[in-house]
């Protein structure tokens, strides 16, 4: 599968959630009780019938011998490269208890299966893991979480100790985030398949009499990726995009089967927890109704009515490619629980999502320069008062001699005027060597860098040996903070040794005042070319997520 680059999609197109819908096989236990099938599937026009004239139309359809191989390259396998692409990706079962969903998901007994028998997350993580190495990806991190939500309590399967109440979903500009959830960094599927097989161990399950081994809770599988993608180019245009930064997630989730309590036979803690179970699917079904109903566009979504529909926000009208695989059972014992899951499907169908690429570096970057331009701006202005007030005492036409204070002030001033300007000496040549800036933005900065390196030469022959670029604004600091000159500033040496030699205090505030508006002529230029750089860059990246 090719690495595929964002492209047009990068401002969000509308999608529609796809269903898939799995007919498990007859049970031998159906067999034995001569249970007949109710269902009737026709593959070429994706259409299964329940009854005689109850049809429904699907995505998706895959018949009792379709094998999990099948099931999973056909309809999961695309959102493994829209996940890669930067988007957030969910596929979620749902059906009544003993219908499969736990199986086709893949969180079923992971170690005792054969290959051919694994199913959605270990076919899926391992894809992740080859796709890196094809595309020869270096700078990546994968990271998975594995939460339950059992009777409306959270528990981390991953971190048993953590409490429900330390957990907390958060929405993040319209990301539905989970806090408190510990995230392992993984780098291989046997390290996730072991994490997730000890996850399983801490889930809860129980017998009834529909299923031996019923989940009596939702859990949610999370594919964490991040991905540093070098300079590409967008539908075939020639303007380079740069570094970028994708951030996407990939939810399975594996939904506690729907119950009939006269069926299931369930009483005591069993009888709860299908209570809070059927609870939970209901206010599921309120949020697809919701959603996948023309005539309520606009109304009120009740994703607060429960945490599973809190949690799947993003992936149900939200930002998320989502896949629901409704799993149903063809036995006509089942005939009403088959329906009411059709149902469900067939309203998720009309449920719109705008998925988007999750692209942080570019907008981060560009806040990052502001607020450097925000700070050194403020410096000036900081130093313009400060230099207003210095000279608006006295003759105007002669300054007076400065005393030791005012000196020290001016030591002090120049000293930190230093520091913003090899603060942004060291921003300009990040910025070069980064090679986001445009080749009349790069000459501009390289003029500006020649400027200062020129400056600093004509002050170094003036006054002594060089300095440094790097390392003066530090040491001026450290050293006016200990009350003394500093030893490795030659410019004030320069300013005290002419001082103590000539007394001239004409000559001796002049030459002070000449190196102030030196440098404050260096930090105004240096403004005005770092915003005309800043303005033209955010144009660049406003015009790149446009596209």
């Amino acid at each position: 599968m090719p690495l595929k680059v964002p492209g047009g999609q990068a401002r969000g197109d509308y999608s529609a959630v796809q269903v898939a819908v799995r007919v498990r096989p007859l049970l031998p236990k159906e067999l034995l009780h001569c249970h007949e099938s109710c269902i009737t599937v026709d593959a070429e026009l994706h259409r299964v019938t329940l009854g005689h004239d109850r049809h429904f139309l699907c995505d998706y359809l895959f018949e009792e011998s379709c094998c999990q191989e099948e099931v999973y390259s056909l309809s999961v396998e695309p959102l493994i490269d829209a996940f890669f692409q930067g988007f957030n990706a969910t596929v979620f079962a749902y059906g009544q208890t003993g219908s499969g969903k736990t199986y086709t998901i893949g969180e079923a007994n992971i170690s005792s299966f054969r290959d051919e028998e694994q199913g959605i997350i270990p076919r899926a993580v391992a894809d992740v893991f080859r796709l890196l190495d094809e595309n020869d990806l270096t700078d990546f991190s994968v990271r998975v979480s594995y939460l339950e939500v059992y009777k409306e309590e959270f528990k981390d399967l991953l971190e048993v100790e953590t409490a429900s109440k330390d957990i907390n979903i958060r929405e993040d500009k319209g990301n539905i985030v989970l806090c408190g959830v510990k995230e392992c960094e993984v780098e291989g599927l046997d390290e996730v398949l072991s994490l997730l097989e000890s996850g399983n161990t801490a889930r809860h399950t129980g017998a009834t009499q529909m299923n031996p081994n019923s989940s009596r809770s939702h859990t949610i599988f999370t594919v964490y990726m991040d991905q540093r993608r070098g300079s590409s180019r967008l539908n075939g245009n020639a303007a380079n995009t740069g570094p970028q930064m994708l951030s996407s997630k990939f939810h399975f989730v594996d939904l506690a089967g729907s119950e009939r309590i006269l069926r299931t036979g369930n009483t005591g803690e069993r009888l709860k927890e299908s209570i809070q179970i059927n609870s939970g699917l209901l206010a599921l079904g309120n949020v697809i109704g919701a959603l996948g109903d023309p005539k309520r566009k606009g109304s009120h979504i009740p994703y607060r009515d429960s945490k599973i529909t809190r949690i799947l926000k993003d992936s149900l009208g939200g930002n998320s490619k989502t896949l629901m695989i409704a799993c149903i059972s063809p036995s006509s014992s089942d005939f009403d629980e088959s329906l009411n899951t059709l149902n469900y499907a067939m309203r998720a169908r009309n449920i719109q999502n705008r998925a988007t690429v999750n692209s942080k570096r570019e907008p981060d970057r560009v806040e990052g320069l502001e607020q450097q331009i925000k700070a050194l701006r403020r410096a000036l202005e900081n130093r313009q008062r400060s230099e207003t007030r210095i000279i608006s005492h006295g003759d105007p036409n002669r300054r007076p001699r400065l005393g030791e204070g005012e000196m020290s002030r001016l030591q002090a001033q120049s000293a930190h005027y230093r520091t913003c300007t090899d603060t942004a000496y060291r921003l300009l040549r990040e910025l070069q060597s980064d090679g986001a800036l445009t080749a009349e933005q790069s000459l501009r900065v390289k003029e500006w860098l020649c400027s200062v390196e020129e400056e600093r030469s004509g002050l170094t022959t003036a006054s002594g040996p060089d300095s440094g670029i790097e390392n003066s604004s530090t040491e001026d600091s450290v050293a006016l903070r200990g009350g003394r000159p500093s030893i490795r500033n030659q410019d004030t040496e320069a300013v005290e040794e002419r001082w103590s030699h000539d007394h001239d205090s004409e000559k001796e505030d002049g030459f002070l005042q000449s190196q102030i508006q030196r440098l404050e002529k260096e930090n105004t230029d240096f403004l005005a070319a770092l915003e005309d750089a800043m303005e033209q860059y955010k144009q660049q990246v406003k015009h790149r997520l446009c596209q």
